[in-house]
């Protein structure tokens, strides 16, 4: 996984958005036991850190209550290794999760090994809730993942040296902005090629050729002289933007928030443009033997009720439409928006990725 901060959260933050929730009670739908048999159990893999402490506090005690089925989590590693550890399991037979937390990237290159077992639609009517980017398919149409969390990337800014909250991305390519701006360093995290097509040509459609999105490197490449720090480590990009040393660039909308609640001149802007939504999924290792088990669990965690509660405690975005929420205008304002979010383009870096990855050192941060 390319976002690293959702386990990394410093406790004293995450206690902000857990005060929110003081009133909140157990799941409002629930369902009955299920008589699978005794000692029910399912292995979940979750990015660890507070992320995962949050979820084994807050969210698996609510699902092992109504079903039964306990949960023995496990702290997955981010990016590839998990997705090499379960390739390498599942051709052996076994599985170390039953049920994963997998980013959008891996997502795809999972498919390519059938990693993922297709998921039977009958046993999730839940999914009718999630919004239609958090439905994953192989490419024949099969079930493969299904919505776990969301998070967005905004633009943000000092609000000691920006009074006034800027309207768009272009504010990045503004000359008077020569030296004032903190971006994530990497072509496959930064989602820049997305941010400059929507803002200066409208959609990522522009990103369907390799003409297009060599015009989109290129766009981003005249950012060079406004970037003071191209970041991998985001405390250090974080600590730039409060001080006003680095006052203006892109990072997370949730911590962003959380830094202004502290106190600091912080301010994290949705764009007319949106922001850009990122997500990770729930799959299903191929060698897994609790289908049925795993099933529960993803129709559970497709619930609207379950996704406020997420929003709540873990300070995720949800994945299912504002109007289901029972979320106050501030609580969702903390981790969401309503606007049109920009999607990454997740088919480019799984096609092109060493080759946008080439270009990207080549033309932006050589």
């Amino acid at each position: 996984m390319t976002k690293k901060k959702l386990g990394l959260q410093s406790k004293s933050r995450r206690t902000i958005l857990s005060a929110l929730a003081a009133t909140t009670g157990s799941a409002a739908i629930g369902f009955p036991m299920l008589s699978l048999g005794q000692n029910q159990s399912l292995r979940v893999g979750a990015y660890g850190g507070y992320f995962k402490d949050s979820f084994d506090k807050f969210i698996f005690p609510v699902f092992t209550e109504e079903t039964g089925i306990v949960v023995d989590s496990i702290a997955e590693p981010t990016g590839q290794a998990w997705l090499a550890q379960l390739n390498a399991a599942a051709a052996a037979g076994s599985a170390p999760a039953d049920v994963s937390m997998i980013a959008q990237s891996p997502m795809l290159k999972g498919q390519k090994t059938e990693l993922w077992m297709p998921l039977d639609e009958s046993k999730l009517p839940n999914l009718k809730y999630l919004m239609s980017n958090f439905v994953h398919r192989y490419p024949d149409g099969r079930l493969d993942g299904v919505g776990a969390v969301a998070w967005y990337t905004t633009l943000v800014t000092n609000t000691d040296v920006y009074p006034d909250a800027p309207e768009s991305w272009d504010e990045l390519w503004n000359p008077e902005n020569k030296g004032r701006l903190g971006l994530l360093a990497l072509v496959s995290n930064s989602f820049l090629l997305e941010i400059a097509s929507k803002t200066f040509y409208g959609s990522t459609d522009l990103l369907d050729s390799e003409a297009g999105q060599l015009q989109a490197l290129e766009k981003v490449a005249e950012l060079k002289p406004n970037v003071a720090l191209w970041y991998r480590d985001e405390a250090q990009f974080e600590q730039a933007l409060k001080s006003g040393e680095i006052p203006m660039g892109q990072y997370y909308h949730d911590v962003a928030g959380l830094a202004a609640a502290d106190g600091f001149p912080v301010r994290s802007t949705f764009t007319k443009e949106g922001g850009v939504s990122d997500s990770g999924l729930w799959a299903v290792s191929r060698a897994s033997k609790k289908i049925e088990e795993s099933h529960i669990f993803m129709n559970f965690m497709c619930r609207p009720d379950i996704q406020t509660l997420l929003s709540r405690m873990v300070g995720t975005a949800p994945t299912v439409p504002r109007d289901l929420l029972d979320l106050t205008d501030d609580e969702f304002a903390a981790v969401s928006s309503s606007s049109e979010p920009i999607i990454p383009r997740y088919d480019i870096y799984d096609q092109r990725g060493d080759w946008l990855a080439q270009k990207w050192s080549e033309m932006i941060v050589a």
